[in-house]
């Protein structure tokens, strides 16, 4: 399977933010649902559980990583249907993520903000929210999954390449 990355990298005053977008044909709320409900989220990225809300912090299980650890993920930001800030930290550093829900005439676009103060990781970074989001689709339409394996290495040259 040949698979076109469509993340971009737009620079910022605090470093660049890589872009992702995906669209449906669904409600701002269904598709609001299924990147905050638990049992939704569950079948695309991993659980979460606690009181979410902003300032607080949830964890969140990576259902479909090679660790099954619950991480901690604070909510920055919460604004049904239309904006989602999160912000975690582990081994490999910082992250700050927003996502980002408009509707018009019966089509919703999703877009993975994930806002960068270095590029250094972006081969393994960009390949791994394509992935994400295309796990987001699947789930929604009942496709088949995705494999990982078409999406990294294979679309590392082209994340490395916007940096």
């Amino acid at each position: 399977m040949t698979l076109e990355p469509s993340g971009q990298l737009v620079p910022t005053a605090t470093g660049h933010d890589l872009i992702l977008t995906r669209t449906y044909r669904a409600s701002a709320d269904d598709v609001w649902a299924s990147v905050t409900e638990p049992e939704r989220t569950a079948r695309w990225f991993g659980p979460w559980r606690g009181e979410a809300g902003p300032g607080r912090t949830i964890e969140v299980q990576m259902a479909f990583e090679e660790s099954d650890d619950w991480i901690p993920v604070r909510v920055d930001a919460c604004e049904p249907p239309r904006r989602l800030a999160v912000s975690t930290q582990d081994e490999s550093g910082s992250w700050s993520l927003e996502l980002l829900v408009a509707e018009s005439d019966g089509i919703t676009e999703l877009q993975l903000i994930h806002h960068l103060t270095t590029t250094e990781q972006l081969g393994e970074t960009g390949p791994g929210w394509e992935y994400y989001l295309d796990m987001l689709t699947a789930a929604r339409t009942g496709g088949p999954r995705p494999d990982f394996a078409d999406y990294y290495p294979a679309q590392k040259a082209y994340f490395e390449s916007l940096g």
